[in-house]
């Protein structure tokens, strides 16, 4: 993992069904995948190429009992957990799971904005040699990351925006679905949000995660007992997208330059 600061650096799927989100992930995305290693637990690595994208898990029994569903999640990468932890709480948001440590990783935490958007705080363990810079636009890699906020995106922007210094760079007007702000840092966006829609249950993050053609993408999810649930579908730049269940019933989602 990078050490990138106040951007997301790593992604989580917690699943019922391991093996089986393994083969489908590998097979709709083309991650290539390896055991992590942990002791006392099954953790997969995914990557791709030389660079790493996330990992897969087991939802705990007992969160499953508590009613947890499987689900991505992603890590933004802070300076200091416990600070920004409580910083967060500070801002009307909460803690899901107080900091803590990761073996030979670093320490993070599970929180959720004031909306409910549930997402993790990581601060990384220096490494001898770093990675290089995440390109948001190579395949596999996560390109965009959107936010269904239910505190509306107006409220939910501020919060980020304070915490993590991100900035509007473009606000577009859906109609009656209101406004969609696409936000970044630096001037590059990586990520859009907008106000949670009546259909979707709870706010949430989705992640996109680039493939080669967006046509193919989706036989590849109907093939391997995936569910498309949007899609494919035309955004303004010329990007296509698809949103679709895999077959754990996870959210995930799929973006493509070309058809």
């Amino acid at each position: 993992m990078a050490q990138e600061h106040n951007d997301f650096i790593w992604y989580e799927l917690m699943t019922t069904d391991q093996p089986a989100a393994e083969a489908f992930y590998r097979a709709v995305a083309g991650w290539e995948m390896a055991d992590a290693g942990q002791p006392g637990m099954r953790y997969t690595i995914l990557s791709a190429g030389t660079r790493g994208v996330g990992g897969i898990m087991k939802l705990p029994a007992e969160a499953c009992e508590a009613g947890a569903k499987p689900g991505w999640t992603g890590y933004i990468g802070v300076a200091d957990t416990d600070a920004e932890a409580r910083r967060i709480v500070e801002s009307g948001g909460s803690i899901h799971r107080g900091p803590d440590d990761i073996p030979d990783v670093g320490r993070f935490a599970v929180v959720a904005d004031p909306g409910g958007a549930v997402f993790q705080l990581l601060t990384p363990l220096p490494r001898e040699q770093e990675p290089p810079p995440m390109d948001r636009k190579a395949l596999r890699q996560i390109g965009w990351h959107e936010l269904y906020a239910g505190n509306g995106q107006e409220r939910a922007f501020a919060f980020y925006a304070a915490h993590f210094g991100w900035s509007t760079l473009d606000l577009m007007d859906m109609g009656e679905m209101g406004k969609y702000r696409i936000f970044g840092a630096d001037g590059v966006p990586f990520g859009g949000m907008m106000d949670k829609p009546a259909d979707t249950p709870t706010s949430a993050w989705a992640f996109y995660v680039n493939v080669d053609g967006i046509d193919a993408a989706v036989e590849r999810i109907k093939a391997n007992r995936g569910q498309v649930l949007m899609g494919p579908h035309e955004v303004p730049g010329g990007t296509w997208i698809v949103q679709a269940l895999d077959p754990q019933g996870a959210n995930f989602a799929l973006m493509s330059p070309t058809r």
